[in-house]
């Protein structure tokens, strides 16, 4: 009997070792894509894909250009979220709060250029001669 519990759990050991591949890879595609603004952290927090299920809201969040633990830790603290909370546990409401506040802090340096861009002078350049 012991025999056939050793030959059982073979074929499952295998098996987790190529689900955590797979979701490994998955994973790295889709910081990938976050990283070159392909997609945004609020869109994946929202459609809470599969792979990004037991990712940690922080790995998520410091995946994005000029994102570190620190900037990471203060939008968290500040809507009373830990960082190592994974995604797939996120109520609605949390949901909701920190992609308004993504999407709010990805879009306000956008709109403060071209706010900066469309009350400076015609003919006037920013850039040393």
């Amino acid at each position: 009997m012991g025999d056939r519990a050793m030959v059982d759990a073979g074929p499952q050991h295998l098996k987790a070792l190529e689900r955590a591949n797979r979701v490994r890879l998955a994973r790295a595609a889709l910081k990938r894509q976050v990283a070159a603004g392909e997609r945004s952290a609020a869109e994946v927090i929202m459609a809470s894909p599969w792979e990004a299920e037991s990712m940690s809201i922080s790995e998520l969040l410091m995946s994005q250009r000029r994102w570190g633990r620190t900037r990471c830790r203060r939008v968290l603290l500040s809507l009373g979220l830990p960082e190592n909370k994974q995604i797939g546990t996120m109520t609605e409401r949390q949901r909701a709060a920190l992609a308004a506040m993504l999407s709010a802090k990805m879009g306000a340096p956008r709109a403060e250029r071209q706010q900066q861009e469309s009350s400076r002078p015609m003919g006037l350049s920013l850039s040393p001669v």
